[in-house]
């Protein structure tokens, strides 16, 4: 049976120096920027998650491991390996898979880490239960659990779910991160592929407030047109 160690050696295999080198500046990792000490082995998504198919016997305590990692492919591939144990899980495995996600969600710390886990685990584990944890985290001073929190909404939207969605966004508005401009965006743009008026009523109410990348994120699919009238704040 593979080990962490086989997972870290595989993923070393497929290292590109020069592909590290631009996600590290992709993903901020600057001093001072979101992803500081983020280290970037360089490796492919596709790779990453071909690699992460071979380890879904991992135990939380492999998880854990792979999570407190400083290399930031170690922790895309535990969240998709815990992503893919929580879609073959049964409701005892994904009540802790959840709760083991939550206890370690400032681990989670990178916008493409939260997109690839966060509605496909916490969101799809609260869609028929108490959401009181997405409002905690709405209001957390971690970037990383405000943006768990709006896209973890993806999965509510994906049923026709719109209500925590918007209201999450609406305690959003005042945020001042970029990525949190562009997750709640997102999420909105999401909610009118579903249902235009549904995004529109609440677009006319906080349009004209709203950050700018914000509302150019959300209205990313309307007709030119209307695009500009909003961008224009009417």
């Amino acid at each position: 049976m593979y080990s962490v160690t086989d997972l870290k050696k595989e993923l070393e295999n497929k290292a590109n120096p020069a592909r590290a080198k631009v996600s590290a500046g992709y993903f901020k990792t600057g001093k001072g920027q979101y992803g500081e000490g983020d280290i970037f082995l360089g490796v492919t998504v596709p790779d990453q998650r071909n690699i992460a198919k071979k380890f879904l016997h991992c135990t939380f305590h492999d998880c854990e491991e792979l999570l407190q990692s400083v290399v930031h492919e170690h922790r895309f591939c535990v969240l998709e390996i815990l992503t893919r144990q929580f879609e073959k899980g049964n409701e005892t495995q994904k009540e802790g898979i959840a709760k083991f996600y939550i206890k370690h969600a400032e681990l989670v710390n990178n916008w493409d880490l939260v997109d690839t886990s966060a509605s496909y685990i916490l969101g799809d584990y609260l869609l028929h239960r108490d959401k009181k944890v997405l409002y905690t985290f709405a209001k957390s001073p971690n970037l990383w659990k405000r943006r768990i929190a709006i896209i973890s909404t993806g999965a509510f939207i994906r049923e026709g779910r719109f209500e925590d969605t918007l209201a999450i966004a609406t305690l959003l508005l005042s945020d001042t991160h970029d990525l949190i401009h562009k997750a709640v965006g997102w999420m909105l743009r999401e909610v009118g592929k579903r249902s235009s008026e549904t995004e529109e009523e609440f677009l006319k109410q906080y349009a004209r407030t709203m950050p700018r990348t914000m509302l150019r994120y959300a209205i990313e699919k309307f007709p030119h047109a209307k695009r500009v009238r909003y961008l224009n704040r009417y």
